[in-house]
């Protein structure tokens, strides 16, 4: 007769399920929370690395190793399903949708390969010469001035110079670019009053952007050209063309306006790095990196299960979604140390600001290159940037962004 008892199965033999995972009734798309989110992503890492936020029936992961994982898997948390809280498998979209942030491979991939060479670094380099001159021209400008606006008239501003005439873009419909963003990244979130606001211009918006993106009134030089030229070698259609376009329209504009006014409140809270900068204007890269991190222009994104996954100890039953916090992955402290601190001795380099995977943010490197343009130019003519008044929040259900920033900036 043995005297040893059968062996206990261990607990990861048992299955995990939807009732393990915690929940929390916060809607993350309040006023309050979108004013200052900082405070929900600590309550929202600390109730667990999965947790069901019952207010709209989703899963909420809010910790760095949950959120990278999630972006990776294209394979089990699908973008075709829509990347804002509308369920493409239940609803009928409010535009057509992105063939970049709202498909998957095999759909994806022809529009990625496309753009990928467009906006790689080495073909910017023609850039670069002619956006360091427009920046020391802007900042000119501005010196010019006792106080400006950081938003008004640095991060929306000269974005919007260079920008568009790298696309090709004509000079008429500019003006609808900014507000045809921040509908669009309202829309990725609740039906709410963000929303409705949008609402009686969007019709019009959308027309005068979808024209900007035909082949007729771009110019032969800019990225809006060459995706034209990819659909006549066959890499693309001719239909996909225009959409393709309009993608970097709508992701191309107020994510960077919104991050640059991210690093510019980066170095009014921390005046000490703008010293750094100042001493190495090399570091601009870093700084705007470190920005992307910090504040999060973007901070949530959607995905949808295609089957039932297992996410630490819980469950994401398939069609489900689940929205990624990226801003507070970005701020996990299981992930960063001192992760509230704006520092440029830091490697931002992790940060899933731009996203993760095959659907990482193909014009990061248009972005990163419009901001050392910037921020150099300003290093080296700039002593001080000091607060010339309250700073207000603009609210997006998708975008941390700045409505005013005043500040005076005290020449070198």
């Amino acid at each position: 007769m043995s005297m040893h008892a059968p062996p206990v199965p261990p607990l990861a033999a048992t299955a995990p399920t939807t009732s393990d995972v915690p929940t929390m009734d916060v809607d993350p798309f309040s006023d309050e929370v979108l004013v200052d989110p900082l405070p929900f992503h600590e309550a929202l890492r600390e109730t667990g690395p999965l947790v069901l936020l019952e207010r709209y029936g989703i899963y909420g992961m809010g910790r760095y190793e949950e959120v990278h994982a999630a972006l990776v898997d294209w394979q089990g948390f699908q973008s075709a399903a829509g990347v804002g809280l509308s369920n493409f498998r239940r609803e009928t979209p409010w535009r057509p949708p992105s063939l970049l942030l709202e498909t998957d491979p095999p759909h994806h991939d022809a529009p990625r390969h496309v753009l990928e060479p467009i906006l790689a670094p080495r073909s910017l380099r023609r850039l670069r010469e002619r956006w360091a001159a427009a920046a020391e021209t802007f900042v000119d400008e501005l010196l010019e001035r006792e106080e400006v606006d950081a938003v008004r008239d640095i991060a929306e501003t000269f974005p919007l110079r260079v920008f568009p005439d790298a696309v090709g873009l004509p000079q008429e419909g500019r003006q609808h670019l900014l507000p045809y963003g921040d509908h669009l990244f309202n829309a990725f979130g609740p039906d709410n009053h963000l929303v409705e606001k949008g609402k009686a211009r969007i019709g019009a918006i959308a027309a005068s952007v979808d024209a900007q993106c035909r082949r007729d009134v771009l110019s032969p030089d800019g990225f809006g050209a060459q995706i034209w030229a990819a659909a006549d070698r066959g890499d693309i259609t001719h239909a996909q063309a225009p959409t393709i376009v309009r993608s970097l329209l709508s992701a191309g504009v107020d994510t960077t306006v919104h991050a640059l006014g991210g690093v510019l409140q980066g170095f009014l809270r921390f005046p000490d790095q703008w010293q750094v900068l100042r001493a190495q204007p090399s570091r601009a890269r870093v700084a705007f990196d470190e920005a992307i991190r910090w504040e999060s222009p973007v901070q949530t994104f959607f995905r949808t299960a295609t089957r039932d996954i297992a996410v630490a100890g819980g469950v994401v039953p398939e069609g489900e979604k689940i929205l990624m916090f990226l801003g507070s992955a970005n701020h996990d402290p299981r992930r960063w140390h001192d992760p509230d601190r704006f520092d440029l001795d830091r490697d931002p380099s992790g940060h899933v600001g731009f996203g993760m995977g095959i659907h990482q943010c193909v014009g990061q490197h248009v972005a990163r290159l419009e901001a050392e343009s910037l921020l150099h130019a300003l290093a080296r003519r700039v002593e001080r940037i000091e607060p010339a008044g309250e700073p207000r929040r603009h609210l997006n259900n998708t975008m941390r962004a700045w409505a005013s920033m005043p500040v005076r900036l005290v020449a070198a």
